[in-house]
This record gives structure tokens, C-alpha cells and sequence, in this order.
């Protein structure tokens, strides 16, 4: 994967990140895969859980760094991303995948035999700053949130929130997308569409904040096949197996959108 200089290793000898315009607490890096030590760090995360305005003190100034911020799960049945099974080294660049192809293909291979492919929906307007929701979803995420058992802050190096999974190696949905650059491909369709950033991982779940959620039932629907695409277990596992079940969650929880694969 094309990847941006990394500005982690120079956390090793400057732990507070004060060369590099940051008050960092007191944190790790990680650099563990499955295949062993990456030869540098992959991401940085702070020692103590995250707490309410954790995200916009330091992730506002470590975008200015090169570093984009998103909760991990430490508590999750898998541990933290030193457990994660992470593989940096299978993973292509997010911009050489179109996200039609990447959906129209899960379709296919997941979908029932007589459903056909809707195609891409248009986005929807934005309800919110992008940012700024995501700041409101990080914080509601770090109070306590079923999701994430133990949420901690950290700091990945990215070109834009969309490509963080990438940027880690992330294995989460290893089961339906052989190269995670192929998600990020469809994350960055859903930023332009939808105003979507990468707020969560564990070992196995996404959260994402929505700025531009849909706003009616038609809007839903649609959302919720590009959704079935990406991660049918969403669907079929969660919502009585029915678009329609899972439309109506779409409308109910308009900030944001999770996501876990078996």
C-alpha cells in the first residue's frame, strides 16, 4: 500500500510527541502482525481509557502531525490490536479499488440468486460538520457505549479517515474481503456520500460516524444493500433478515453506523 511518511517512530525517543506539536499521554506503539514485528510502528494508543473530549484535544492536533484518531477496543474476547492478527504487508493502496466494482461483486456472491444489484445510492445532505460528528460519536463511544468494552484513543497514520483500516493491516472482515484496502475503497465513497469517519475498531467491529445520514424510508433501503454488500451479517444476523428491519434501524440511528463480521 502507498502509504504517507510515518511520524510514529519518532514517538519511541519523544514519548510525549512534543516535536511533533502534540501533549500525548502516556501511551504504546504497536507494531505487532502476524507475521511478527512490523518494521515500524503501525499505530500509537493511550494507556488509559478514552475519555469525553479526549478526541478533539488530540486528535484535532495530531491530524496536523499526519495522524488521524480512532478508539480500539482493548477489552474486546481478542485483546488489544497486539492480538488483532494484523497484515500490513496484504494490503493494496484503497484508491485503486471502485467501489461499485467492490459492492457489485459481494452482492453477487452473497445476495440471493434473483436479487439484483441496485447500484450505488446518491449521498444525502450533510446533517452536520463530518468532524464534528465524529467528535460527538467518539465521545458517546468512550461513555460507555455496548459496543466497545474498553475504549482507549489512538493514532494511526492515514491520509484520510476512510483508509485507517488499511493503514493498520486491519483483519476484521478477513471472512468476506480478502484485501481491507477494498472496504476502505467503499469507507471512501461512503465520506463523499455520507460525511462517514472511521470512529471504532476491534478486532472485529467498525463504527462509523454519519454527517449525511438517509432521511427516508426509500434513502434506507438503498443504504441498507450497500450495507447487506459489504456485511451481510449486519442484516441477516441483526435485523430479523429483512431490509426493511434494517432500513428502519438506519433511520433510528442517524449518527452512526456499526458494523461485525463472523
Amino acid at each position: 500500500m502507498a502509504t504517507l511518511p510515518n511520524p510514529l517512530p519518532k514517538l519511541a525517543a519523544d514519548p510525549s510527541g512534543r516535536g511533533l506539536g502534540l501533549r500525548l499521554p502516556l501511551g504504546r506503539l504497536i507494531d505487532a502482525t502476524d507475521g511478527g514485528p512490523w518494521h515500524e510502528p503501525l499505530l500509537w494508543h493511550a494507556e488509559q481509557s478514552a475519555s469525553s473530549g479526549n478526541w478533539t484535544a488530540l486528535g484535532v492536533p495530531a491530524g496536523r502531525a499526519g495522524l488521524l484518531p480512532v478508539l480500539v477496543d482493548l477489552g474486546g474476547s481478542q485483546g488489544g490490536p497486539e492480538e488483532w492478527e494484523l497484515m500490513p504487508d496484504g494490503v493494496s493502496y484503497p484508491g485503486d479499488h471502485d467501489a461499485e466494482e467492490v459492492l457489485t461483486e459481494l452482492w453477487e456472491e452473497y445476495a440471493a440468486e434473483d436479487d439484483e444489484w441496485p447500484g450505488l445510492t446518491g449521498g444525502a445532505a450533510l446533517a452536520a460538520d463530518p468532524d464534528t460528528r465524529a467528535a460527538e460519536v467518539a465521545d458517546t463511544l468512550a461513555g460507555g457505549r455496548a459496543w466497545f468494552k474498553e475504549p482507549h484513543l489512538a493514532l494511526v497514520p492515514a491520509r484520510r479517515s476512510a483508509d485507517i483500516p488499511a493503514a493498520l493491516g486491519w483483519t476484521g472482515p478477513l471472512n468476506y474481503v480478502d484485501d481491507v484496502a477494498q472496504l476502505c475503497a467503499v469507507l471512501r465513497s461512503w465520506e463523499d456520500r455520507f460525511g462517514i469517519r472511521v470512529v471504532g475498531i476491534g478486532f472485529d467491529r467498525l463504527v462509523l460516524s454519519v454527517a449525511a445520514p438517509p432521511t427516508s424510508r426509500a434513502e434506507a433501503e438503498a443504504v441498507a444493500a450497500e450495507h447487506f454488500a459489504l456485511c451481510p451479517d449486519n442484516v441477516l444476523q441483526q435485523h430479523d433478515g429483512t431490509f426493511a428491519a434494517y432500513a428502519r434501524q438506519l433511520l433510528d440511528e442517524r449518527t452512526t453506523w456499526t458494523f461485525w463480521w463472523d
